[in-house]
């Protein structure tokens, strides 16, 4: 099959630079605020489909830019993660959270079992099966994959102020977290922390398990504070970063399969 914006899927799933042959496979599950017509705007005011609880700000557009600097796929959804969260198994109740921080979702109140489905079925299973066919495209290939998938936080929490800046997370596998946070001294000036402001006991990390550990990829999750990527200036800039974490990382595990080949 095509790995194009012509597949079937292209309205809920978002493909750049399907044919890049750069180790990467970049994700970003919370791309986009979209809410479709079908669901009314799940109830919520103007403010909230705007806020953070229906996406993550600024992760798109970072996604895009290490798609192109490092010449490698991206996946996203067009889909607000208050609809679903791509990020979260079908029977996790945040997949559809009937509350997001301090915002109530209105219309995602007492889903029925059918309903719940019908929300895998027209997002959560697009886009697992974008990742999966574009991880299958690069085996067969013969080209090597990282997984890297792009977020970003809000800077208060439950009222709680976060001092971290960019979080590199990581489950069983955290081979690329630790060859990114051993060149954190390139970035004297950020706050770079290991699986923060969430980690794995925050059910955070599923793509990671299912996209990643799955196919035996090394993966990582990067998670950058919103409020350093308030200006398409401010994103490039922090793309930037996060390329000066990135490339040496990859570089390292490619001289480490190298030496275990």
């Amino acid at each position: 099959m095509s790995l194009g914006e012509s597949n079937a899927h292209a309205e809920v799933v978002e493909i750049n630079n399907p044919e890049g042959s750069g180790v990467a496979l970049i994700l970003c599950e919370h791309a986009s605020n979209h809410i479709p017509d079908a669901y009314s705007g799940l109830g919520l005011r103007a403010e909230d489909r705007d806020s953070h609880a229906a996406w993550d700000p600024g992760a798109r557009n970072i996604a895009l830019y290490l798609s192109e600097a490092l010449n490698s796929p991206m996946v996203a959804s067009r889909v607000s993660r208050l609809v679903y969260d791509c990020n979260r198994p079908p029977e996790a109740a945040s997949a559809m959270p009937a509350k997001s921080e301090l915002i109530e979702v209105p219309g995602n109140q007492n889903l029925t079992a059918t309903q719940r489905q019908a929300r895998t079925d027209e997002i959560y299973i697009p886009f697992c099966d974008a990742v999966t066919d574009m991880v299958q495209a690069r085996k067969a290939a013969g080209l090597q994959t990282v997984l890297i998938t792009i977020h970003s936080f809000t800077p208060v929490y439950y009222g709680q102020q976060r001092a971290v800046e960019i979080g590199i997370l990581h489950d069983d596998d955290s081979s690329m977290a630790d060859a990114m946070l051993a060149h954190a001294d390139l970035l004297p000036n950020r706050r770079v922390e290991r699986n923060e402001p969430y980690g794995p006991q925050d059910g955070v990390t599923h793509s990671l398990r299912i996209h990643g550990l799955a196919h035996g990829l090394a993966n990582v999750m990067i998670e950058v504070r919103n409020d350093l990527v308030r200006t398409p200036e401010d994103e490039t800039a922090m793309a930037e970063e996060l390329l000066t974490l990135i490339q040496p990382a990859l570089a390292d595990l490619a001289q480490q399969g190298d030496s275990n080949a």
